[in-house]
């Protein structure tokens, strides 16, 4: 007789139906575990085994051969220690051999037969319940797993015995309700700065349009403290938001204690980090920082020391929104829809733009750019908004905390987001975020100028030299002010804004 057990298998945050099969049959004695799994997999057998023993009960003297259907999914993980486990005690009548049916299991095994807890329940949770199937998984995993479906039944052991009992009807186990992680320290407030107006400007502008952020000034202006705020005057996730930053957290095995919070993800990688830790990668095709940032932000300080083909790597997600990870057996998908924040520094000393500051190596002006030209013009050309973040100066820092703070500047922004929410849905387009994601026929629909604006635009973008994608650019960044101002029509002051924000070109000041 054949025992089958449904589990799932991890592609990106998709969760692959895997069919367990355990057959017990006559022979020499054995336990082999087939089906194109990994190290993790093919070590089960040792964990079963013991857990097994923990839980009073004994392999079979007989041989046991345990099939992951399909056999050519390549299975990853140590998640299958615990359908192994039950579909073995199915077959020799430690359970009820229907009591396995209708449900999703995942989990992996200690020695002593306690259920540890492991990454992706909340995914394998959704497409359980997408099957009609229930989900037994880690009691750790179970308010994760909550939050799939209030319908769903969840069945979260600690151990082997108590999901043994609760077949058996000696011991009832309750179902998880969703956990919800404590706020904790308050975000950093826009208050704590001093002076930097124009620079709160640009970060108030960026949050109201989902737009990317470049600042370049000497080191101490304020440009990563300015970038820590920015999550403190963005929308709370929406619930479908919500949904997908969890369920790569959880892929990630970032959910502590299955905890979902609806603050956006703020992610700050140090400049030494690989291209596999940035986008996404290694052995098993984890998740990078641009995936863990999804509908958050993803702050780069100190951009030029990143290497070229790391920060070059960010090009196609910041375009599409995704990470595409290929190896020579498949393909993983992640989301990367994040919000890119930079800072950078003039030149390698710093204090390039300092008055009356001489750099002892070469010209300032030499040394500036060979600095920067460490940083690709197509990925400049990304950021929608370049900024100088000047040096603060005695007089500023004793001056007292502004009378403006986070709470008043994120009112302004939630407005906007509302403006173009509803703007959105009009169009049949509810699922664009903000207007940094509109695709280019819709913002040329949305944001076409007046007559005045129309003609400075078409002067700047001869004498900036734009790009059809800086052109588009400065258009969504035109039409965002024009939603702070709660305007619907973009006018040669939004534009003129705009194009400031392109970068230190002359053409632009007299284009203006």
């Amino acid at each position: 007789m054949v025992v089958r057990v449904a589990t799932v298998a991890f592609e990106g945050i998709e969760a692959r139906p895997v069919d367990v099969q355990v057959q017990v049959s006559n022979g020499n004695i054995a336990f082999t575990v087939v089906g194109l799994g990994d190290k993790a997999v093919g070590e089960s057998r040792e964990r079963v085994r013991s857990a097994l023993i923990a839980a009073g009960l004994a392999m079979p003297a007989r041989r046991v051969t345990v099939n992951l259907a399909p056999a050519d999914m390549p299975k990853e993980g140590s998640h299958y220690d615990l359908p192994i486990a039950l579909a073995i005690m199915a077959a020799i009548g430690a359970i009820p051999s229907d009591a396995l049916n209708g449900f999703t299991v995942l989990g992996e095994l200690a020695l002593d037969g306690s259920i540890t807890p492991v990454a992706g329940c909340l995914p394998a949770a959704v497409a359980a319940n997408a099957r009609g199937h229930g989900l037994i998984c880690p009691a750790e995993c179970g308010p994760e797993a909550a939050w799939a479906s209030a319908e769903i039944e969840i069945i979260a052991p600690r151990s082997l015995i108590q999901l043994a009992n609760h077949f058996k009807g000696t011991q009832v186990l309750a179902r998880p309700a969703p956990a919800v992680r404590a706020q904790g320290v308050a975000q950093p407030d826009l208050r704590d700065i001093k002076g930097q107006e124009s620079a709160k400007r640009a970060l108030e502008i960026a949050a109201a349009g989902g737009h990317h952020l470049l600042m370049n000034g000497p080191p101490g202006a304020g440009k990563s403290m300015l970038a820590a705020r920015l999550p403190s005057i963005l929308p709370p996730l929406n619930p479908r938001e919500l949904l997908e930053v969890s369920m790569v957290h959880s892929v990630a095995g970032a959910l502590a204690g299955g905890q979902l919070t609806d603050r956006r993800p703020y992610r700050a990688p140090h400049h030494s980090a690989s291209m596999a830790a940035l986008v996404g990668g290694g052995l098993h095709a984890r998740p990078g920082e641009v995936s863990l940032a999804h509908h958050g932000v993803l702050f780069l300080d100190e951009l030029p020391e990143f290497s070229m083909q790391t920060l070059d790597s960010l090009r196609q997600p910041i375009e599409t929104g995704e990470v595409a990870i290929s190896r020579a057996n498949h393909r993983v998908t992640y989301p990367a829809r994040f919000q890119l924040v930079a800072a950078m520094n003039p030149c390698r000393c710093g204090h390039a733009t300092d008055p009356g500051y001489a750099c002892k190596r070469q010209p300032n002006a030499r040394c500036m750019a060979q600095y920067q030209a460490r940083l690709s013009g197509p990925l400049l050309d990304r950021f929608d908004l370049a900024i100088e973040v000047p040096a603060v100066s005695a007089a500023e820092l004793l001056l007292p905390p502004a009378a403006e703070g986070s709470a008043e500047v994120a009112a302004r922004v939630e407005r906007a987001r509302a403006i173009q929410r509803q703007r959105f849905a009009d169009l049949g387009l509810p699922h664009l975020p903000a207007n940094s994601a509109a695709p280019a026929h819709v913002i040329e629909t949305i944001a076409a100028p007046d007559p005045a604006g129309q003609k400075l635009i078409r002067e700047a973008a001869d004498r900036m030299r734009l790009t059809a994608r800086g052109f588009h650019r400065v258009l969504k960044l035109a039409r965002t002010l024009a939603d702070l101002d709660a305007t619907e029509q973009v006018t040669r002051i939004h534009i003129a804004e705009a194009l400031s924000y392109r970068g230190q070109s002359s053409g632009a000041a007299e284009a203006a």
